[in-house]
């Protein structure tokens, strides 16, 4: 299973011409429902998501953009609780992590995944995840 990070769901939501990770991101939102990529992602996820489309969207679209997350057929939405809190800032100290990036890398690693699908290089640090760059995820 594969951890899948925030900038998939928002390349996909927010069209920009400028973005070639826009397409990659739908193509691997596609694999996902076509069961093609087994994946998860954080509750953290939906707020991260709302949050940057509603710089960009009006914000019942935002939200909707959450709902199309939440409602995505075959992905697992984990939640997020002190356990992982406590890993996240042991991540953070060991690998000097963003908090948000710290929480996903944790979620990733307490629910087993081994892989994080992201284009955010802060996670090549995190030695208990391969990550898995956009492009590459979408072939």
């Amino acid at each position: 299973m594969a951890y899948i990070d925030t900038n998939v769901f928002v390349y996909a939501a927010v069209e920009n011409p400028q973005n070639p990770e826009a397409d990659d991101s739908r193509a691997i939102l596609e694999k996902i429902v076509a069961k093609k990529i087994s994946a998860s992602t954080s509750i953290l996820t939906w707020d991260e998501l709302v949050w940057v489309c509603k710089k960009a969207l009006p914000l019942k679209e935002s939200i909707s953009e959450g709902q199309r997350l939440l409602n995505l057929q075959n992905l697992q939405v984990r939640e997020c609780n002190v356990p992982i809190a406590d890993a996240a800032g042991e991540l953070m100290i060991k690998y000097v992590l963003k908090p948000r990036d710290a929480i996903h890398a944790a979620t990733a690693i307490l629910s087993g995944e081994k892989e994080i699908i992201t284009d955010d290089a802060d996670f090549d640090k995190v030695k208990e995840l391969k990550r898995i760059s956009l492009a590459e995820a979408s072939r």
